[in-house]
């Protein structure tokens, strides 16, 4: 159990800050799909793959001061910045989880991603044992809202063949 809030422990130390909730979900998921070892179940949420048990891991984390989370008012909505903690950092000293069990060059990939970019991404892989012109249809059934273009789609097949292929 601990060594899967050292995993996430991990990639906050090797991305620095993640920006949005929405974000870590999203990257998180991507990474999971990815072959990376984060065991978070995930369902389909109104914004894509959603794993309640990574926000209860959050949760647990902020609470012992294992990471720090800063809450922003945006216009009409909160935002959340995170990032490890001292306390986090002895954590994940006194854990010792073997170097490479998170891939940080993806994480830090993912987290130069907007967060709508994210979710169309994760939603894509979600999705991904649909052949494509279904998985498109589904994008534009369950995310009419986010207005994604044909492009922006292409551009979510193509960045999630270049994560694979860089992996």
């Amino acid at each position: 159990m601990l060594h899967e809030h050292a995993k996430l422990l991990s990639l906050l130390k090797g991305t620095g800050e993640v920006v949005g909730r929405k974000k870590l979900q999203k990257m998180v998921y991507i990474a999971k799909k990815m072959n990376e070892p984060f065991r978070e179940k995930y369902q389909f949420h109104m914004y894509g793959p959603y794993s309640e048990e990574l926000t209860l891991r959050m949760e647990e984390m902020c609470q012992a001061d294992f990471i720090g989370e800063v809450r922003e008012k945006k216009g009409g909505y909160y935002q959340y910045r995170y990032e490890i903690a001292d306390k986090g950092e002895e954590f994940l000293e006194a854990v010792r989880l073997p170097e490479g069990t998170v891939n940080e060059n993806l994480l830090r990939r993912l987290n130069e991603s907007s967060s709508k970019f994210l979710e169309l991404v994760s939603t894509v892989l979600y999705f991904e044992h649909f052949p494509k012109e279904e998985i498109k249809a589904k994008i534009g059934k369950l995310k009419a809202r986010q207005n994604y273009s044909e492009e922006d789609i292409e551009e979510a097949f193509s960045y999630i063949e270049s994560l694979r292929n860089s992996h």
